[in-house]
């Protein structure tokens, strides 16, 4: 099913940022001599860890696509995997790698802000499709 693809292709982006969080936490508890122990909690992360890009990013790729993945889930149940959908999918999965760029690489405020704003609007539009569609055809 060609919708589910985007989905696949989100998932491997979230993975992919999860190894480059953790080689970049791993280098600095190496570099810095921190002990696994002093950063057990997050507060002790955010108190001892200074690159917390990766991680802000990989969190960020845990709330919003939430409501992607779901869609994905409708639109497979309800028969709404039109091309709208999936191009609309695709759209989304394009904006959240705009995103996982600017802020793991950099963490430019003002681009990724658009592009998050962007990949919300896709969503918005997605959901809308997607209830439009089962509204029709029931």
């Amino acid at each position: 099913m060609a919708v589910l693809a985007p989905g696949f292709a989100l998932v491997a982006l979230t993975f992919a940022v999860m190894a480059v969080m953790y080689a970049r936490r791993f280098a600095q508890m190496r570099r810095d001599a921190i002990a696994p122990q002093a950063v057990a909690t997050s507060a002790q992360s955010a108190r001892l860890l200074t690159d917390s890009a990766a991680a802000d990013n990989f969190r960020n790729l845990l709330e919003l696509p939430l409501l992607f993945y779901v869609a994905l889930l409708t639109a497979v149940a309800a028969g709404q995997g039109g091309t709208a959908v999936v191009a609309l999918a695709w759209a989304f999965v394009a904006t959240r790698v705009l995103h996982s760029g600017f802020q793991c690489l950099g963490n430019r405020v003002v681009p990724r802000f658009l592009s998050f704003i962007a990949g919300a609007a896709v969503l918005l539009s997605l959901w809308g499709r997607l209830a439009w569609g089962v509204w029709l055809h029931g």
